[in-house]
């Protein structure tokens, strides 16, 4: 299992943009395309409060690599980043890792 680290930072003011967009609009993208999110975060406590943070799992970098690229290459998807950056960038920079567990690791 490989696990992908992805963090969105918002441009000030539109962490709630960002999260609709995810909660509302992709999520359903994601479903259709069998791509699995573990989880989503935002920061409590911490450097910034402009921060989306969330993982996907993935069995292989195969697998990443088609459903991605399908998710990428999605119509829907092209129109959803049209409708929610109508106003403006909502997205200022992306980061992410590909992570693998560890032998210990509660998630494996």
């Amino acid at each position: 299992m490989i696990y992908e680290l992805r963090t969105y930072r918002a441009v000030p003011g539109r962490l709630p943009d960002v999260t609709a967009r995810l909660r509302e609009r992709i999520l359903p993208i994601w479903a259709r395309l069998g791509i699995r999110q573990s989880g989503f975060w935002t920061t409590l406590i911490g450097e910034s409060d402009a921060h989306l943070i969330f993982m996907l799992a993935w069995d292989s970098l195969a697998e990443r690599e088609v459903k991605w690229q399908a998710f990428l290459d999605d119509p829907e998807w092209h129109q959803v980043r049209i409708d929610t950056e109508s106003n403006g960038p909502i997205i200022a920079n992306i980061t992410n890792e590909l992570l693998v567990p560890t032998d210990f690791s509660a998630l494996k």
